[in-house]
């Protein structure tokens, strides 16, 4: 079997959910997952649970290798070409404007800690606006304080 990167089959897979006229909504629900996270995972940010694979497999006739690719451990490292697409561009420039802000307000309210990015779900949805539509994110990320832990042995 050929193996093929999680990234490139992402792209191949999201050719074929289009080619089958799915969207995203429609590929989560069958799979019974949150949106957000499917995609995520089906462009190769996560590994996809066998069952799933199996699912998607079905649903968009994907060859082995690609469902294959949908359930290996993924390496999660920064794509420079990534940073570039306007999208995620703004995803960054959002974080550089408001990110010391929303830092101090996680502090003042919860102390010294971080909200976690691994232990989160993000949901996306159209809201209606008369200036025009707006994109409505909802990121809910458990709050991890900062904790010393001693090693054994110390006291």
């Amino acid at each position: 079997m050929d193996l093929i990167g999680k990234r490139d089959a992402g792209e191949l897979i999201d050719a074929r959910r289009r080619a089958k006229g799915m969207s995203w909504t429609e590929l989560a629900e069958a799979a019974g997952l949150p949106v957000v996270w499917l995609t995520s995972a089906v462009l190769g940010a996560h590994p996809a649970p066998a069952a799933v694979a199996a699912t998607l497999r079905e649903l968009l006739d994907l060859d082995e290798p690609l469902a294959e690719a949908l359930i290996r451990q993924p390496y999660r490292t920064i794509d420079p070409e990534l940073l570039t697409d306007p999208t995620i561009y703004r995803f960054q420039e959002l974080i550089q404007v408001y990110g010391p802000a929303l830092k101090a307000l996680i502090h003042e309210e919860f102390g010294d800690g971080i909200m976690s990015a691994i232990n989160c779900s993000i949901d996306l949805r159209r809201g209606a606006h008369p200036g025009g539509d707006r994109v409505v994110l909802t990121i809910d990320g458990k709050f991890l304080p900062y904790d010393w832990a001693a090693s054994e042995g110390e006291g």
